[in-house]
């Protein structure tokens, strides 16, 4: 077999295994772990014992999968989204927004200053170390992905393996601290509407709709005799990132030397907002649907995931497992700060709702912060959901995989480590005064 069909077969085979195998264990269902982490675990299992009989190319291309999927995961963040007045999203979401850009830039804070001063001179790790906090824990194991190649421009190619493993350390940090966060609040009387694990039902255990309660996963905007509505959206998503590959390239033209080892996915982002927009002003929009977009998105997920934990290279991650913990813990340590401290003093009303969304996602991904939502939150009986989701057209640009995310890099590389820890000191202490003297703002209704 050819090595694409060989990666396709394992990698579906890893996702099957993940899936029964967190049907069978309850503390996997207690935790909430992803399908993807758990085959992806299981993969990477196999290719530690077994790695002498797998044929390398076939993990070579495996490893290539997280770079590619990443593009589909960002051009469809807007594709077929009716974007509000954005004056509406300010007045809504700029609280939340505040706190998600606090978390954010303190990530950069907390990981430059503890890489530049500490980590670099004890464990011998480069100073861009310090940006995977902000990569793996509020990126992703995409955003790791996508920036691969911008690690071996640099030099570093050991960059994506510890890239990985600070991602799975996040999201599992997202899952196990959120639920423990959820629980203090409990205690604390801080929330009411908590779902336990014990009192759900035991489909939602296991991860399973009901025959008769399934979701509709989108609606078909084309006729199948003209072309398959799946089909067309991905057709769709092809030409946001042929767009941004376009402005990429533009922007290499420039001779800018930043923009040599720049990554795509934040620029197919923008193609797709770009493409939706024109097809909004053409009145085209409705041939795009959201719903078929976020399939498309989470199936790129899932398999970006289980592919990036399964190739994670052991011996990378052990010979730099000191720094690797250090990092992570003091993330931790701020992402908790960070919900307990300026959380109720950014949001008034559903503070700990709102803010432990954001700690899910500042950790994990943006399903691990809806996650956590839905437990604090089941029945949308708060601003929540709707704050957090207009918050993400503003942060998603920028942070957590957006433009900074892929400048950071490449600015500590050619500027050096101090003036990016400088920006980010100075950000942080703005969005810091921004939730000082604007969260009176705030307005109360949905």
């Amino acid at each position: 077999m050819t090595s694409a069909i060989t990666v396709f077969i394992s990698l579906c085979g890893l996702l099957v295994a993940g899936k029964f195998v967190r049907l069978r264990i309850p503390l996997l269902q207690r935790l909430y772990l992803p399908s993807s982490v758990i085959g992806g675990a299981i993969g990477l299992a196999i290719i530690s014992v077994f790695g002498d009989r797998i044929n390398p190319e076939t993990v070579d291309a495996m490893r290539r999968v997280p770079g590619f999927l990443i593009n589909v995961v960002f051009a469809t963040l807007f594709l077929g989204v009716k974007i509000p007045k954005m004056d509406r999203v300010v007045s809504l979401a700029f609280p939340q927004l505040v706190l998600g850009q606090i978390m954010a830039w303190g990530q950069y804070v907390v990981g430059l200053g503890l890489a530049g001063f500490v980590l670099s001179r004890l464990c011998g790790v480069p100073p861009c170390f310090g940006n995977l906090l902000e990569i793996g824990f509020e990126g992703g194991h995409g955003t790791v992905g996508g920036m691969t190649e911008s690690f071996l421009s640099a030099g570093w190619s050991d960059g994506a393996a510890l890239g990985f493993t600070v991602a799975t350390a996040g999201m599992i940090v997202g899952i196990v601290v959120g639920m423990v966060l959820v629980n203090w609040a409990q205690g604390k009387g801080i929330v009411k509407e908590v779902v336990p694990f014990d009192k759900r039902r035991f489909g939602e255990r296991l991860g399973v709709h009901a025959r008769r309660s399934r979701p509709v996963a989108g609606f078909q905007t084309v006729m199948s005799d003209s072309i398959d509505s799946l089909a067309w959206h991905l057709a769709i998503v092809g030409v946001s990132i042929a767009m941004g590959a376009g402005i990429l390239e533009l922007l290499r033209l420039t001779g800018w030397k930043v923009f040599g080892g720049f990554p795509l996915f934040p620029l197919c982002m923008i193609g797709g907002i770009v493409l939706q927009t024109a097809a909004r002003a053409m009145h085209k929009d409705l041939l795009v649907d959201h719903g078929q977009m976020e399939r498309i998105s989470g199936a790129a997920l899932d398999f970006l995931v289980v592919s990036a934990v399964a190739t994670i290279s052991i011996k990378v991650v052990a010979a730099n497992w000191i720094p690797l913990v250090a990092l992570i813990l003091a993330g931790t340590a701020w992402s908790v700060f960070a919900v307990l401290w300026f959380g109720p003093r950014c949001l008034k009303e559903a503070w700990f709702e709102r803010a432990i969304a954001d700690f899910g996602q500042a950790t994990g991904v943006t399903a691990t912060g809806l996650m956590l939502l839905r437990t604090v939150d089941p029945d949308a009986k708060t601003c929540a959901a709707s704050s957090f989701g207009y918050k993400q057209l503003l942060h998603e640009p920028l942070m957590g995989g957006g433009l900074w995310t892929a400048f950071a890099f490449t600015l500590v590389i050619d500027w050096g480590w101090v003036k990016v820890f400088a920006v980010s000191c100075v950000m942080l202490v703005f969005w810091i005064g921004c939730a000082h003297f604007l969260a009176c703002r705030e307005p109360v209704e949905a």
